[in-house]
């Protein structure tokens, strides 16, 4: 699994890396995103969906989001 870090990034930041880091991982590939901006909660489920990725999981804690995806197939 691949960890993004985007800890203290505002969006669009946290997608612009994790769409980077997705683009240069082989399909089937899981990608966690780490973000303190709420707005990730939103917008990596919502760029996963545009994309044909699917959201594998979510969680928070001491308000870092979580967010993973695994890249299609």
């Amino acid at each position: 699994m691949t960890t993004v870090d985007a800890r203290g990034l505002r969006c669009p930041a946290p997608v612009i890396r994790l769409a980077r880091a997705a683009a240069d991982a082989p399909p089937g590939s899981e990608l966690t995103v780490l973000a303190t901006d709420p707005a990730a909660v939103h917008d990596v489920p919502a760029w996963a969906r545009m994309r044909g990725h699917e959201m594998v999981g979510a969680t928070e804690h001491d308000g870092v989001h979580a967010l993973t995806v695994r890249t299609r197939a």
